[in-house]
């Protein structure tokens, strides 16, 4: 019996792989904008991640629309083109199985956000003391380093 090599958080690196190959296709689709979606095309998507089932059956993507897109709306509209998307992915993996495609929304922004602002706030940075402090250049500095 062959035993998939976890990696640090215990995921196979595999799927791991096959995963990245989902998203790399995924993310040359959309940004080539071969989906004729109104809202795709003037909607810059980002595929952050795309977690693949042991037995590449489903794969799930999260996405994230930029500049303030709706990540609801992306996300109904990719589903509305996952047979398409499907068919594509299918055509640059080399697999036995292709997954169905199921897209979510990438909360992992918004919690990255969340935590930069608390850790921004006076009363949090104050305790928070950076272990290497790096001189600050002067002009004098720049002029001596170019000679």
């Amino acid at each position: 019996m062959v035993r998939a090599t976890p990696d640090a958080q215990g995921r196979s690196i595999r799927l791991q792989r096959i995963g990245e190959q989902v998203r790399h296709a995924i993310a040359g689709v959309l940004g080539r904008g071969e989906l004729r979606d109104e809202l795709l095309q003037r909607t810059i998507v980002s595929v952050s991640e795309v977690r693949v089932t042991a037995d590449l059956r489903h794969a799930t993507v999260f996405v994230k629309a930029l500049g303030g897109g709706d990540d609801q709306a992306v996300v109904k509209a990719l589903a509305a083109h996952a047979k398409y998307l499907r068919g594509e992915v299918a055509r640059q993996m080399v697999t036995k199985y292709t997954p169905d495609l199921r897209f979510r929304a990438d909360e992992s922004y918004d919690a990255g956000a969340r935590i930069d602002a608390i850790l921004r706030r006076p009363s949090i940075a104050r305790d928070l003391e950076p272990e290497v402090r790096l001189p600050q250049l002067t002009d004098d500095d720049d002029d001596s380093a170019q000679d």
